[in-house]
C-alpha cells in the first residue's frame, strides 16, 4: 500500500505485521488462563470489573488463537517505510517565488508590466 504523509510529500509503503505462531500460541494459552481467572475469580469478586476483565481476556485469546491456528491471521502492528528516493517536490513558498520573479526582472528577462502583474498575483495568494 502506497501512502503519503500529512503534507502529501513523501511516498512509501505501509506493511501490516502479525506476530509469529509461537508467540501467538503462548498468548492463546495465557489468554485461556486469564479467561478462567476472569470467570471463576474476578467476576464473582468484582462484578462489573470482572465482566470487563473477561471480555478483554476473550478478545486477546481469540486474536492470538486466530494468529496461531490460521494462515491469514490478524495484524497487530504496522510498519511505515518511507521511500526517501521518491520525494514529491514541495510547492515553493511565495517568498521564494517573488525572489525568482525579481531576479527575472533584474536580468531583463521580463518587462516591468509582466513583473508587476505577476507580483500582484503572488501577493494576492497570501
Amino acid at each position: 500500500m502506497v501512502y503519503s504523509d500529512k503534507e502529501g510529500m513523501r511516498m512509501g509503503k505501509k506493511i501490516k505485521v502479525k506476530p509469529g505462531k509461537a508467540q501467538s500460541m503462548m498468548g492463546f494459552f495465557v489468554g485461556i488462563v486469564f479467561c478462567g481467572i476472569g470467570l471463576f475469580i474476578v467476576i464473582p469478586t468484582f462484578g462489573a470489573f470482572g465482566i470487563f476483565w473477561a471480555i478483554i481476556a476473550v478478545i486477546i485469546t481469540v486474536t492470538n488463537g486466530i494468529n496461531a491456528f490460521s494462515e491469514k491471521g490478524i495484524a497487530t502492528h504496522s510498519i511505515e517505510i518511507e521511500d526517501t528516493d521518491k520525494v514529491v517536490k514541495q510547492e515553493e513558498s511565495i517568498e521564494s517565488r517573488l525572489e525568482k520573479l525579481k531576479n527575472l526582472y533584474q536580468q531583463n528577462l521580463i518587462t516591468v508590466e509582466e513583473y508587476e502583474k505577476k507580483k500582484d498575483q503572488l501577493l494576492q495568494e497570501l
